[in-house]
C-alpha cells in the first residue's frame, strides 16, 4: 500500500498547531514557526497592569488603543506573523485587517513583550522581525536579565535606538507613540508586585 504525503504550507501548519496547542502562542518569525508556552501568572499581571495604566492616562482619548494579544501581520515574509503581549495601535486599526485575526504593521505604534522561557526570541528574532516590519517602538520586559529594553528608530532588521532600564527606573514611552505613558520597570518585570 502506498503512502500519500501531503505537503502543508506554513499557514496550514500554524493553524494545525494552534488547534493542537490551545493557549500556546504560535507565530511565524522570519519564516520559522515559533511556539510559546502559555504565560505564567506574573506575566499576565504585567499585561493587566498595562491595560490599567493605559486607561489611567487617557490613552483612548489620544486616538490610540492599548490591546493585549492582538495579531500583527509582519509583512516581512509570506506568512510572518506575531502576537505581541501588548500593543498600542491606531484607533482605526480594524481598517487594516489582513487575514484571520491579524492586522497590518502600519497601525502599530508600540509593541511590548514580556519574556517567557524562550526569551531569546523576544531579544533577538523579534527585534529583527519588528524592526523589519517598521514597528516604531519595541519594549521588552526582560525577566531573564532583570531589565527592560526600549528599542526605537527601526533601520532594516535592527533599531537605531536601544535603551536599557533597571529596577527602580521608569520607561518613558516616546512621544511619537501618541500617549504620555511612563512604565515602571518593577511592574513590567514582576506584574503588580504583590
Amino acid at each position: 500500500m502506498a503512502a500519500v504525503l501531503h505537503e502543508m504550507t506554513i499557514g496550514e501548519a500554524v493553524d494545525r498547531l494552534s488547534r493542537a496547542l490551545p493557549r500556546h502562542r504560535v507565530e511565524v518569525l522570519k519564516g520559522n514557526i515559533v511556539v510559546t508556552p502559555p504565560p505564567d501568572g506574573p506575566h499576565q499581571e504585567t499585561v493587566g497592569e498595562l491595560v490599567h495604566l493605559f486607561r489611567q492616562v487617557g490613552g483612548r482619548d489620544a486616538g490610540v488603543k492599548g490591546l493585549p494579544g492582538i495579531g500583527l501581520w509582519l509583512g516581512t515574509g509570506p506568512d510572518d506573523r506575531a502576537e505581541p503581549d501588548w500593543a498600542i495601535v491606531e484607533a482605526d486599526y480594524k481598517d487594516a485587517h489582513v487575514k484571520q485575526n491579524y492586522y497590518a504593521a502600519t497601525v502599530f505604534r508600540l509593541v511590548l513583550e514580556v519574556t517567557s522561557s524562550n526569551w531569546e526570541n523576544d531579544l533577538i528574532t523579534k527585534v529583527e522581525s519588528y524592526a523589519g516590519a517598521r514597528i516604531p517602538v519595541y519594549v521588552v520586559a526582560d525577566r531573564k536579565h532583570d531589565q527592560v529594553v526600549l528599542f526605537s528608530e527601526p533601520l532594516g532588521e535592527s533599531y537605531g535606538g536601544r535603551t536599557v532600564y533597571k529596577r527602580g527606573e521608569t520607561v518613558p514611552v516616546p512621544e511619537s507613540v501618541g500617549v504620555a505613558l511612563e512604565l515602571p520597570v518593577d511592574m513590567l518585570l514582576d506584574g503588580d508586585g504583590d
